[in-house]
């Protein structure tokens, strides 16, 4: 068996060379654009076919990498292959003609080869040649030929033929019929080119001689070789029934539309016969040799000889039908005759289009240019004529369209830019139409996503940010969150949020806020104060991840909240040398008389400086008030002699804030008679450096001040000179008793009677009243210097330049006003008023002087 196995490939390999050579080369069509070739079937896996790399023209190195394939349906049987690495078509599985092409006529192979970067689409048909690979067949091995004795010389007796899978030359030839002295054999020729035996009546039979009759029919075909099948026919001789039925015509053509239901009359045969009874009466019936399709389609009733339709037709799967009926009698010795009907199918448009993406290339970047190639997209419509011509078309509203290259092959590209953030995926409806009647159609989606390209930048939600932030805040507290969006997506909108380099102050910003590169959320990294720093502003900027990276700036305004953090500062009066403030109020003022002003100040802003002053405590609150406003003290009513000469007061400065706070004062004020010359301590002050030049007030206060003091300075000088005027006239008029005064004309104490600023003086042990000492001095004549010393006298530089006069009437003891035995250093020169109170040149304050 393996000897004979390797005998019949070695005569298939010979017949497969052989029609190479006769097929010759490849047939072009440049009016089709596209190449032929011709393969004899049966040819085993790897035979070559052709070289379709040379014939297209194209780089074999390349076809890898370009995905050289062949197209083809899905579920499809792929017969033959290409071999990328040399360009070569060669058969992939075993090539059965007669399964392929079920009808006669060219077998055609029709390949759609595809190409990509650049997309190109070749289209090539292979014809499969028929070889001799089977030989014919009989319905059956052995037939039973009933013949009468009756028939006369030369009656003609139709045999079943043999059928040939083959086509040409290969299929059905000849008949042969063994040597026998009673039979020859005619072949007759149908209107298909089809053979068909005869068994002609050459010797009259005798049926009492010879009963039976056995012969043997051959039947070759035109192959090489050739080959041949047979069939015994038993001719069995019967009684006379002498007339056979005939029929209308020999051959019935008829036109049957595809979509016929069953059960529907294909066509009426009528068979007559001349004899009677049994003899005449006909059945119908299909030859022996009608396909098991025709069987399974149609169906003959015996009697009447209709035939009707039994399964469903496709004019797809085939459009001719051919159909071999016999009709034969009921009566002995019955002989068949046969006929042909055609049936010829009319194709209706029942198979609408079908739509194949062959290749698609998504997804498509959104700067794709116009033009692009997304599918190829391939349509079949198995109909023929108008209702197989498909046009093909896409939706509305969509930047694609299709064009077409081949006949049913299209490409989808693009037609304008694409916009992710616009649209990010297009549902592409792809509709193909047949023109038929009614035109049918079918619909596919494509589903086309559009991938991102960094082409946007980020932003911000607003365009500037306003955060407002306590003072004395926590460092590290969350201040506010800046946030932008990017309408890319993955990667490409992803944000890191930084702070652009700067300074705030002099100092670089980084260390007053940072913030989350991920979140956008900002934080204080100090606590801030509204005395040192009110407002200030940062660049935030938002940058995404892409490449190259986009990024937008914004600007984030920080306004900083006062805080009720800061207590009231006293500027006037201060205190002097770590005790309390004093001031001289004259014992005649009246009721409203403006002892002085309390000024301070508070580093906060709005209600938390707006300040109130109030008397806290007062030796008599019946005597002196606060304005709650302006801090003026004044008198609320005359002084009474029980009035205690010194009155301790406690002023309060508060603020407005919540909670509020106070700063106090202490003052000392001293009933005197006389108001002496030297500023009192409500002018003792110098302005905080943090509060100088802080408000346009300090401007107006300065300027009322020095005017203040110009004009009281000239009073008094006016005033001294009118008095030192009237003492002279009157010392003119009386002596003056050395032991009373000792400034008489005429003495000149020695330079040594004046001495520096600070008086020396001891009172007597337990006197609380004021002790005034004459001192002599090289002043003008006639005058002299009198020093009145309080309790207190020790830190006094107060001196009070007085003509000598004669005592009053209402001084009880004259003599208690000087001591000379005590040792009295007296400044050479007058010590001049004390100028700590006036502020810096860079300061203002706020101050008010009294009248």
């Amino acid at each position: 068996m393996g000897a004979g196995a390797g005998s019949g490939r070695g005569q298939l390999f010979l017949r497969s060379l052989l029609f190479l050579l006769l097929a010759g080369p490849p047939a072009h069509h440049p009016a089709w654009g596209q190449l032929r070739y011709a393969v004899p079937e049966e040819l085993e896996h790897g035979a070559f076919v052709a070289n379709l790399g040379e014939d297209l023209g194209l780089d074999v190195s390349t076809l890898s990498a370009r995905r050289f394939r062949i197209v083809s349906r899905a579920g499809a049987r792929q017969h033959l292959e290409v071999n990328l690495e040399n360009g070569i078509l060669f058969v992939n599985e075993r090539i059965d003609r007669e399964e392929v092409c079920e009808a006669g006529g060219t077998c055609l192979l029709h390949l759609q080869l595809l190409v990509e970067s650049p997309l190109e689409l070749y289209r090539v048909e292979v014809e499969v040649l028929d070889i001799n690979d089977h030989a014919p067949t009989f319905p059956w091995q052995e037939y039973v030929l009933e013949v009468a004795e009756s028939a006369v010389l030369g009656a003609r007796f139709p045999l079943e033929s043999a059928q040939d899978p083959d086509v040409g030359t290969n299929s059905v030839h000849t008949y042969r019929l063994s040597p026998n002295g009673f039979f020859s054999l005619e072949v007759q020729t149908r209107s298909d080119a089809s053979k068909f035996a005869e068994l002609v009546l050459e010797r009259a039979l005798d049926r009492e001689q010879q009963r039976v009759h056995r012969v043997l029919l051959t039947a070759l075909d035109g192959g090489v070789p050739e080959r041949s099948g047979t069939a015994h026919i038993l001719v069995t001789v019967l009684d006379a029934n002498d007339n056979v039925p005939t029929f209308d015509q020999p051959s019935y053509g008829v036109s049957l539309p595809e979509d016929a239901p069953a059960g529907t009359l294909v066509i009426q045969l009528n068979a007559t016969d001349l004899d009677e009874g049994p003899n005449g009466e006909i059945e119908y019936s299909f030859s022996g040799h009608a396909p098991p399709r025709v069987r399974e389609l149609f169906h003959i009733e015996p009697r009447s000889g209709q035939v009707l339709l039994k399964g469903r037709l496709d004019y797809e799967r085939a459009s001719l039908h051919e159909l071999y009926v016999q009709a034969k009698d009921r009566g002995p010795s019955a002989v068949a005759v046969h006929c042909r009907v055609l049936v010829h199918l009319l194709d209706v448009n029942d198979n609408a289009p079908e739509v194949t993406l062959t290749s698609v290339s998504t997804p498509v970047m959104e700067d794709a240019p116009p033009g692009t190639v997304i599918a190829v997209i391939s349509v079949l419509d198995r109909d023929s004529g108008d209702n197989g011509r498909v046009s093909c078309e896409v939706g509305p509203n969509v930047p694609f369209e299709l064009r077409s290259s081949f006949r049913n092959y299209y490409t989808l590209v693009t037609t304008q830019a694409l916009d992710r953030e616009v649209v990010p995926e297009y549902n592409v409806s792809i509709t193909a139409r047949d023109m038929g009647s009614p035109a049918l159609l079918t619909r596919s989606t494509l589903t086309v996503p559009v991938s991102d390209v960094n082409d946007n930048a980020p932003r911000f939600l607003q365009p500037s940010y306003s955060v407002y932030v306590m003072e004395n805040n926590a460092p590290g507290a969350s201040i506010c969150s800046v946030s932008a969006l990017d309408p890319d997506c993955q990667q490409n909108a992803y944000l890191s949020y930084s702070i652009a380099d700067g300074h705030i102050h002099g100092m670089p910003v980084g260390t007053y806020v940072s913030i989350n590169s991920d979140s956008g959320h900002m934080y204080a990294l100090r606590s801030l104060d509204y005395e040192q720093i009110r407002s200030f502003q940062i660049q935030v900027q938002a940058q995404d991840a892409g490449f190259p990276p986009l990024s937008a700036n914004v600007t984030v305004h920080i306004f900083v909240l006062d805080q009720n953090d800061n207590a009231p500062v006293i500027i006037s009066p201060l205190p002097r040398n770590g005790s309390v403030a004093t001031e001289l109020v004259p014992r005649s003022a009246r009721p409203g008389y403006l002892v002085g002003t309390v000024s301070a100040v508070d580093a906060d802003a709005g209600l938390n400086s707006r300040l109130s002053y109030q008397l806290l405590q007062a030796t008599d609150f019946t005597l002196f008030s606060v304005a709650p406003d302006t801090g003026e003290l004044r008198t609320l009513r005359s002084f009474l002699e029980q009035d205690a000469s010194r009155q301790q007061l406690v002023v309060q400065v508060r603020d407005g804030g919540q909670p509020a706070l106070s700063a106090t004062v202490s003052l000392l004020l001293s009933v005197v008679e006389t108001m002496p010359q030297t500023l009192s301590d409500f002018s003792e002050f110098s302005l905080p450096p943090e509060v100088s030049s802080s408000s346009p007030l300090t401007l107006y206060l300065l300027v009322s001040l020095g005017s203040i003091s110009f004009t009281f300075l000239l009073a008094i000088l006016i005033l001294t000179a009118i008095r030192c005027r009237g003492e002279r006239r009157s010392r003119q008029g009386h002596s003056c008793s050395p032991p009373r005064c000792h400034c008489c004309p005429g003495s000149r104490p020695s330079s040594d009677g004046l001495k520096t600023s600070n008086l020396t003086a001891q009172p007597p042990a337990g006197t609380a009243a004021a002790t005034c000492l004459d001192v002599p001095a090289g002043g003008p004549p006639g005058y002299c210097y009198k020093v009145c010393l309080g309790p207190e006298s020790a830190q006094s530089d107060f001196m009070f330049l007085k003509p000598c006069s004669p005592p009053r009437n209402n001084e009880k003891d004259p003599g208690k006003r000087s001591w000379p035995d005590q040792h009295l250093q007296v400044s050479k020169e007058a010590k001049q008023p004390n100028t700590d109170w006036l502020p810096p040149s860079t300061q203002r304050p706020a101050l008010k002087r009294y009248q």
